[in-house]
């Protein structure tokens, strides 16, 4: 007799249906998976065999065959348990054949039975959702994750013999209510707030710029100056995600196995900071299946990169897709992967290899060449990309002690969040939603100058020999800093400001 289960593989962030088709028939006792099943799918007939005796059935001894259709998308994880087993139930008459057609389901089985929690839930509910299905049957620990999605019936279970009962309607299963989690609006992140840094108030202003139009920035400054404190208080300063966004990021969490019970949708705009001996793999993403890196893990968010010329050239430079297009392609033989990955790159490096080139506290004792070579380790393509370069200076003891009260990162936010009102309406129907992701033909038609603006720009290109992609760097930020003060036009003083954040790109004398 032959049953059949819907489920779920994940390709990427979303998922894809899989059809478990089991048929049970008369034969030398057998239990085969067909359809393309990786080495970790290819084990769950073990796991199956066990969970479905040691849960008071029989199990079958006869030739079971399991086609996971359509066969040729691979499968991976440990998700098809639950189907396998509820399909094998079906075949051999202990639940009714269509007692799960409106059913999608998923989840990993103990020896004994019990449910455990697996990756993906949500894009597979998403799935179901849109297959017009209209309930899952998922592990208990995964049952608010699923509960996200709204139109959908989430169900969690704990046990197989609970789902057994549910099929045969002798029980009820644990059901999941759609709700939304609720965060802090004052958007600070761990309760990180940028009253606690003294002084700084010009990198607290480019800070301020970037969270507005979404730029990448990089700061430059001596050991201790305040670079990394800076850095971990921008999501604090930051909107909140919006649903969809949300729903987006925790799409890849889910998939990489970073949610919890607890944690059921990402509210808050994600904040990554990988050590600088990350690998390229680690940092885009890869693997025999690929799984999301760091830069797909900071979708919507920030992604910090303190010692940045620490890195290794090769990690850098694949930065260079994800900073222009808002995604990466993770190439395989047989298949790619694209993950999005729109972030905000945040960079801290020392001016020097020893940290102190141009403090007035400590003197440098690098040599030019050095200093040269330090700064050489990111290439030119790359420091294009990044919108702001800002120098932080040493913070004085007489700034550290005084009792002044700095401002915090609410007063800031809201002037983002003002700002990022406007640029909302700016591109409304289009698949961007800030000044930093703007394209050429964009710059051309929203960054009209006037003539002072437009003669200081041509004269600043000229001088410090910009590129056509700097040009268009200062453009955005000259952009965001007119919206920040509500301005229509970009006038001379917002170019000038907007230039004055390209540090690199000017010849500094060594």
């Amino acid at each position: 007799m032959i049953s059949k289960i819907a489920t779920a593989a994940i390709y990427g962030i979303d998922g894809i249906r899989i059809d478990v088709e089991v048929d049970i028939s008369m034969g030398l006792p057998s239990f085969n998976i067909v359809g393309l099943p990786e080495a970790s799918v290819k084990e769950s007939k073990e796991r199956v065999r066990a969970a479905i005796r040691n849960a008071g059935f029989e199990f079958p001894n006869d030739r079971i065959t399991i086609n996971l259709a359509p066969a040729d998308v691979r499968k991976e994880g440990s998700s098809f348990d639950l189907p396998i087993a509820i399909g094998i139930l079906a075949s051999v008459g202990v639940i009714k054949q269509d007692a799960a057609k409106t059913c999608l389901i998923a989840g990993e089985l103990s020896l004994d039975g019990h449910i455990k929690g697996v990756r993906g839930i949500l894009p597979t509910t998403i799935l179901a959702r849109n297959e017009g299905i209209p309930q899952v049957i998922v592990p208990l620990e995964n049952g608010k994750e699923a509960s996200v999605i709204q139109g959908i019936k989430a169900y969690g279970a704990h046990h197989l013999l609970e789902i057994v009962h549910f099929l045969r309607g002798d029980g009820p299963l644990a059901e999941f209510a759609a709700e939304d989690e609720k965060g802090d609006d004052s958007g600070k992140e761990g309760g990180l707030d940028f009253s606690d840094v003294k002084g700084q108030t010009q990198t607290k202003r480019a800070l301020e710029i970037a969270a507005s139009g979404s730029h990448n920035v990089l700061m430059i400054g001596s050991p201790g100056s305040g670079k990394t404190m800076l850095a971990r208080r921008i999501p604090s300063i930051m909107p909140r995600l919006s649903y969809e966004e949300a729903i987006e990021t925790t799409k890849i969490h889910s998939i990489a196995g970073f949610l919890d019970a607890s944690r059921f949708l990402v509210v808050d705009r994600p904040f990554r900071a990988p050590h600088h001996t990350i690998s390229d793999a680690g940092l885009i993403g890869g693997g025999h299946v690929p799984k999301p890196g760091e830069v797909s893990l900071a979708h919507n968010g920030v992604l910090f990169l303190d010692e940045f010329p620490e890195f290794k050239r090769n990690v850098l430079e694949a930065l260079r897709q994800p900073l222009e297009d808002g995604d990466v392609t993770v190439s395989r033989v047989n298949h790619s992967v694209t993950f999005p990955a729109r972030f905000m790159l945040v960079a801290a490096m020392n001016p020097c290899p020893c940290g102190y080139w141009g403090d007035s506290r400590r003197s440098c004792s690098c040599s030019g060449a050095q200093i040269h070579r330090y700064r050489s380790r990111i290439s030119g393509p790359l420091i294009d990309r990044i919108d702001i370069h800002v120098e932080v200076p040493p913070v004085t003891i007489k700034e550290l002690s005084t009792d002044k009260e700095e401002e915090s990162s609410g007063k800031i936010r809201t002037r983002v969040m003002r700002a990022r009102h406007i640029q909302k309406e700016r591109f409304q129907g289009k698949k961007i939603y800030a000044n930093g992701q703007m394209t050429a033909r964009m710059i051309k038609r929203y960054c009209a100058m006037n003539d002072n603006g437009r003669n200081f720009l041509e004269k600043a290109v000229d001088k410090f020999g910009l590129s056509p992609r700097a040009y268009h760097r200062i453009l955005r930020v000259a952009r965001t800093i007119a919206d920040l003060e509500g301005e229509e036009h970009i006038g001379e003083s917002h170019v000038a400001e907007a230039v004055r954040y390209r540090v690199l790109d000017k010849r500094i004398t060594i």
